[in-house]
């Protein structure tokens, strides 16, 4: 709450009429293109603020901005990345904004369900894909299913971190625009299954008709959760579209993109 306090009384002090005059820029996960680009889209209509947008693996856009891009909130798939930018002075405020859940999409040949999940990730029959974890969060929370796994099945996770294949969240092959390299895996056989987060379901169920959408199973749930990183308190326009995002209706967005809200009323 308090953090929240020094933001409302940024957007005060500086006013909404140099914040019109500013362009505020936002880097995000790839699995919020969709939900941000209809909240950025809401906010620069009723606000005038040009918002300009990037979006990929949230470990490597942490790392754009280690390296000097000149970015004013970074929305990332996990709490790690904010926190660290905080921690090194390159943020002002940190706050979670969402959360998410971890599923496999799998097709039919794969068999798999969430009562028989560990069993079918570890036979040899089941080709698995992933992202890439500490570039991509939805790696590094696959990495920590695989430990839950582990604990239950002792020796599962370095059969599991040995046969997982790192689809996406890599640096040396970035993706281009049009490009869906997981459904180029589905179809070329490279895997049967794929890690991924419960909000793409449409997504990976668009450019793979066939596949079977299953969450994991509880006991082995790992997050995921999001984090919003403010580079600087004093900058109204970013400010202003922060307190979008964390708004009832920037947070119901979100509920309509499949994710998890944390910031919506228990009633009307």
């Amino acid at each position: 709450m308090h953090m929240l306090r020094v933001l409302l009384t940024s957007c005060l002090l500086f006013g909404a009429a140099a914040a019109r005059a500013d362009e505020v820029v936002l880097y995000g996960a790839g699995s919020l293109r969709a939900v941000l680009s209809d909240i950025v889209q809401d906010f620069s209509r009723k606000s005038g603020i040009k918002v300009r947008t990037d979006f990929g693996p949230s470990g490597l856009m942490r790392e754009k901005i280690e390296q000097g891009d000149k970015v004013d909130i970074l929305a990332s798939a996990d709490m790690a990345s904010p926190v660290k930018l905080q921690k090194d002075g390159l943020a002002s405020a940190v706050v979670m904004f969402t959360r998410n859940r971890l599923c496999a999409f799998a097709l039919p040949e794969a068999r798999l369900s969430g009562a028989n999940f560990a069993e079918r990730l570890l036979d040899p029959a089941v080709k698995l894909g992933t992202s890439t974890p500490k570039a991509d969060p939805g790696g590094d929370y696959t990495w920590a299913m695989f430990q839950l796994i582990d604990k239950r099945n002792p020796g599962a996770f370095v059969k599991l971190e040995a046969k997982a294949k790192k689809i996406v969240g890599g640096s040396a092959a970035p993706i281009q625009a049009g490009e869906d390299p997981i459904a180029d895996a589905f179809k070329s056989g490279q895997i049967n299954v794929m890690m991924g987060y419960c909000s793409g379901a449409a997504q990976r169920k668009a450019a793979t008709p066939k596949l079977d959408v299953v969450e994991v199973p509880e006991a082995y749930e790992t997050g995921p959760e999001y984090g919003l990183a403010l580079a600087r308190t004093d900058n109204a326009a970013a400010v202003a579209l922060m307190l979008a995002i964390l708004s009832p209706q920037g947070q119901a967005t979100f509920g309509r993109y499949g994710f998890a809200p944390v910031g919506l009323p228990t009633r009307p």
